[in-house]
């Protein structure tokens, strides 16, 4: 399969901005500290999931502190009918300890220190900068990296690979093209009988397979 020329990425681009230039995360929250916890329950959960759960966890534990100090078994059972729960629970409990910690109660705005809390990796914390501070970066979800495969803007088999890749491709805006690819990739270009009716690219569309990272 070829790659997307120039003359198609920029096609890709000027779609992505004109169609989803005031796209948000579907991912419901107040404040940081909700969004970094959404943001972490939504790994290999969907949106709609995670914004089931939250409400009542955000009542009972409205901030870091307040998580901090709380029995991992009560917040397992908030957190029983997403998946990981075990993990996701006892991470989210050591993110905030580790944020009164080191950042005196203060989610950071900040990639390096992001990922230095529990269960906060490179995608989780680009996510963030993402949505909450508008940050020029890329982060590669199972959306973002089936819609860049499709489209023939990268071909590389791992999530890092082809966020560089992405990076290097798009340049600015990336922030826009983060969210179009989730929006577009999780209500068009599907993983399963994707809605080429519908497609914003079928010029450009080099395939229907669909793609995993390695």
């Amino acid at each position: 399969m070829k790659k997307a020329t120039k003359a198609e990425i920029q096609i890709i681009k000027e779609a992505f901005q004109e169609k989803f230039n005031n796209a948000v995360t579907e991912l419901n929250y107040k404040n940081d500290y909700e969004l970094l916890i959404a943001i972490i329950l939504s790994a290999q959960c969907t949106d709609k999931r995670v914004n089931i759960i939250t409400p009542a966890l955000f009542e009972k534990y409205p901030d870091v502190f307040t998580l901090a100090d709380a029995k991992i078994e009560e917040v397992k059972e908030l957190l029983k009918s997403c998946s990981f729960f075990n993990n996701k629970a006892k991470n989210i409990i050591k993110m905030a300890q580790s944020v009164i910690l080191n950042y005196d109660g203060d989610i950071p705005h900040n990639e390096k220190e992001l990922i230095k809390l529990a269960g906060v990796g490179n995608k989780t914390a680009n996510v963030f900068m993402i949505e909450y501070t508008g940050a020029n970066l890329m982060a590669v979800d199972t959306h973002v990296f089936r819609v860049s495969h499709r489209l023939g803007l990268s071909y590389e088999k791992t999530v890092e690979k082809t966020e560089a890749e992405l990076v290097k491709k798009l340049k600015d805006d990336l922030h826009i093209f983060h969210q179009a690819m989730v929006l577009f990739g999780r209500y068009t270009c599907k993983a399963i009988n994707p809605d080429c009716n519908n497609c914003l690219f079928p010029q450009v569309c080099k395939t229907t397979k669909s793609f995993k990272p390695a």
